[in-house]
């Protein structure tokens, strides 16, 4: 009787086990012999999000289409290696100190100009070249919300690491929601010394699946009625424009090809450009929503920031990602919400320093479903 009723309770602690635990496995270990260690996060309506603790990175969102296929809709590799080549373009990564360009690499705060690294010449692009976000390894652990699964990583960026004054205190917590297909990503932040903050995440989407051959069949709607132009360096001139009657006009779901031809012969080469969200007051709200219409997968964008960078893939090379398969020029895309490029050099932009004793918060939400 008594291995009867331990029977019984082990079945019953099955049979009660969230659908969505976090099952975590070793990924394998960096150059420099760090373990990497991958989370996957379940729910019951098909959705699947692998996350590493490097970079604390999305490595797979897979979701159905309109008949029930499924597909993984980011780009990304099998194994650390990967993540760690030349061919990884900030895929999936968490994205700074601070995301986008900083003008030549120099900012001044409180009297003092600091210099960061040029490796994006002649700027500073997303966050640095050694120990920028996207290349450490985070702390995680899986965790338990009344809303879903998921996993809390947390980083904490020394004093002048990469140039950027202030110890930097990051936390984010990625859920998968039980109830929707939809990943919320909540982001804190806590520093010592005045410095700057603006993070991102960097997925390159393609809803026909990852590896598909072009994401310029994707038609997309943004909800942003100005942008920032740049110089021919993609640094913002601190002007904010109309993007009526541009090729920058989302207002109406319009296909990415229709107009990208008219941006090849730009500095961006395509779609490389930082959009105003209408909605500026901090709360939760629709910036973007990208559909595949052959695939009936569609994606929503909800964030806190005031603004999102759309980019159409322009400088994928043709490297192979998972499964071998290979990310072709304009393949697949990112919208990554934001503050805006450079906002460090421009005070009429929002800002983006911390100060000691605030935090900086954040909220974004990928929101998938299928028509």
């Amino acid at each position: 009787m008594k291995w009867l009723g331990m029977f019984f309770l082990m079945a019953v602690a099955v049979a009660t086990s969230p659908a969505t635990a976090v099952e975590v496995s070793m990924f394998g270990k960096t150059k420099d012999g760090e373990d990497v260690h991958e989370y996957v996060l379940k729910n019951e309506h098909g959705m699947t999000v692998s996350l590493i603790s490097r970079g604390a990175t999305i490595r797979q969102i897979i979701v159905p289409d309109r008949d029930g296929k499924l597909a993984d809709v980011v780009n990304g590799f099998d194994d650390v290696a990967g993540y760690e080549g030349e061919g990884n373009q900030y895929f999936g990564n968490a994205t700074g100190r601070v995301c986008n360009r900083i003008a030549k690499g120099r900012f001044t705060l409180d009297g003092k100009e600091y210099s960061l690294a040029i490796n994006n010449d002649p700027n500073h692009l997303h966050g640095g070249v050694e120990r920028s976000l996207d290349k450490v390894v985070w702390n995680a652990k899986p965790i338990e919300t009344k809303a879903g699964e998921g996993v809390a990583f947390r980083y904490v960026s020394p004093d002048g690491e990469e140039g950027y004054p202030g110890k930097l205190t990051i936390s984010i917590r990625y859920v998968l929601l039980n109830d929707k297909n939809q990943l919320r990503m909540t982001y804190r932040a806590e520093t010592d010394k005045a410095t700057p903050v603006n993070l991102t995440n960097h997925s390159y989407f393609n809803l026909g699946g990852e590896g598909s051959a072009t994401v310029i069949d994707h038609e997309l709607k943004l909800e942003a009625d100005k942008y920032t132009p740049t110089d021919d360096t993609l640094i913002p001139t601190g002007e904010i424009a109309d993007v009526a009657g541009t090729p920058l006009d989302f207002r109406k779901s319009t296909r990415i090809g229709d107009r990208i031809e008219k941006l090849t012969d730009t500095a961006a080469l395509g779609y490389d450009h930082n959009f105003v969200l209408n909605n500026q007051s901090g709360e939760l709200a629709l910036a973007a929503t990208l559909k595949d219409p052959k695939s009936g997968r569609v994606l929503e964008v909800h964030t806190t920031e005031p603004g999102i960078q759309f980019y159409s893939g322009n400088f994928l090379m043709g490297q192979k990602g998972k499964g071998g398969k290979q990310y072709a020029h304009r393949s697949a895309c990112c919208l990554e919400d934001q503050h805006y490029p450079d906002s460090v050099n421009h005070p009429n932009f929002p800002s983006t320093i911390l100060q000691p004793g605030e935090k900086y918060e954040k909220t974004a939400v990928y929101s998938f479903r299928t028509e």
